[in-house]
């Protein structure tokens, strides 16, 4: 069984990091490269920012200048990654997490903050494992069906309530 490291840094002080979310993240990206049958040790980078930070990056990377939820950033391509040297890990990229939009997507779908964290993290590794949802309507179906099936067996199930928000612009 393949190893992963989770190196989780936490660059925002506006929202309190619930007990046990680095476990979370960690046990998500175990999960994804398990659904994906990476039998091989990693690493895999995760920022967890606020919305300022994540605009900043996503106009700069992106050319879009607003916050999201998540951003990532591979470092392989076409299922062939960097070593770490040291450790012979392949370096599977970053993923960046806004826990302000995290919290108000939360509050938005009617689930719990963990949920959403959760989905973001799994969201976040398939791009790094090289899946792409905006090539393709069917690539973002397989995507989310993958999404789901991961966040299934970790038993982090969506809350089908879906609240409204008042003044809510899509």
């Amino acid at each position: 069984m393949a190893k992963i490291k989770v190196l989780i840094t936490n660059k925002q002080t506006e929202v309190k990091i619930p007990v046990g979310l680095r476990l979370l993240i960690r046990k998500c990206c175990h999960a994804a490269l398990e659904e994906e049958k990476i039998e091989h040790d990693a690493e895999v980078s995760v920022l967890l920012v606020n919305n300022e930070e994540i605009q900043k990056l996503n106009s700069e990377y992106r050319n879009i200048d607003r916050p999201t939820d998540v951003l990532s950033f591979p470092l392989g391509e076409n299922g062939k990654y960097d070593e770490d040297p040291e450790t012979g890990a392949y370096l599977l990229g970053d993923i960046v997490i806004s826990l302000e939009t995290a919290l108000k997507q939360s509050q938005i779908y009617g689930h719990s903050i963990e949920r959403e964290i959760g989905f973001l993290t799994v969201h976040s590794m398939l791009h790094l494992l090289g899946y792409d949802h905006e090539e393709s309507s069917l690539a973002e179906r397989i995507m989310r069906e993958k999404e789901e099936q991961i966040l299934s067996e970790l038993g982090i199930s969506r809350d089908e309530t879906f609240i409204v928000p008042e003044h809510s612009h899509k």
